[in-house]
């Protein structure tokens, strides 16, 4: 019975990260899908940069959600005690799945965002002290270039660094995924370094709205 009872939570979580409210609103409100203009991702960056500052805002705001509430999930069961080893590895688990459905959701063939929104909420869910040390370096390395996804970057690469030499957490599997989580950012950011490098990555402009 408690393994049925993760196994439909985490079916939930997935579910709950599927779904896509910069494509859906896109296409309620302004007939586009956002994944047909500029960097093709069902994100809260390029819903700014394709729809405007409002509606980047309530996407950024609905994917962070979406993280949060997966890793809030369990406290849905009953027979896992809040603090432990078995709790923190749980909200990991409903938090990645969470991610994934934003990267792959099941309700658009697949394809969506890069999960950065989702995977910062899903922190704050499990170490809020730890995500807003997090966002505190994005938004400064941000305010510094212009480059959100540099500051994608850096931030996501701090999360193990933070929580290993900061924090002093010692869970292997939490500090395994703050590893994981940076690499997956890494390699989720690969056009994004080539146009770094290259000098050729779009700067952000989040306060645009859509003409």
């Amino acid at each position: 019975m408690e393994i049925f009872s993760i196994i439909i939570l985490a079916i939930l979580a997935y579910l709950l990260g599927s779904l896509p409210s910069s494509i859906w609103l896109g296409k309620a409100y302004f007939g586009v899908d956002v994944r047909d203009f500029g960097s093709g991702n069902a994100g809260a960056t390029n819903t700014f940069r394709v729809l405007g500052t409002q509606v980047g805002i309530i996407v950024l705001f609905l994917d962070i959600v979406k993280g949060v509430t997966a890793a809030s999930l369990v406290h849905y069961l009953g027979f896992v005690e809040h603090g432990t080893d078995q709790f923190i590895n749980l909200q990991l688990l409903f938090g990645l799945l969470a991610v994934v459905g934003h990267i792959f959701p099941v309700f658009e063939k697949f394809k969506g965002g890069k999960g950065i929104a989702t995977l910062f909420g899903m922190l704050i869910g499990i170490h809020y002290v730890l995500a807003l040390a997090i966002m505190g370096l994005f938004i400064i390395v941000l305010l510094l270039t212009k480059y959100v996804s540099l500051s994608s970057i850096l931030a996501a690469i701090a999360f193990p660094i933070l929580t290993i030499f900061v924090f002093k957490r010692d869970e292997p599997l939490f500090i395994a995924f703050g590893i994981a989580a940076a690499v997956m950012v890494i390699l989720t950011h690969k056009k994004n370094i080539t146009r770094l490098l290259n000098g050729e990555e779009s700067k952000a402009k989040l306060f645009k709205d859509k003409g």
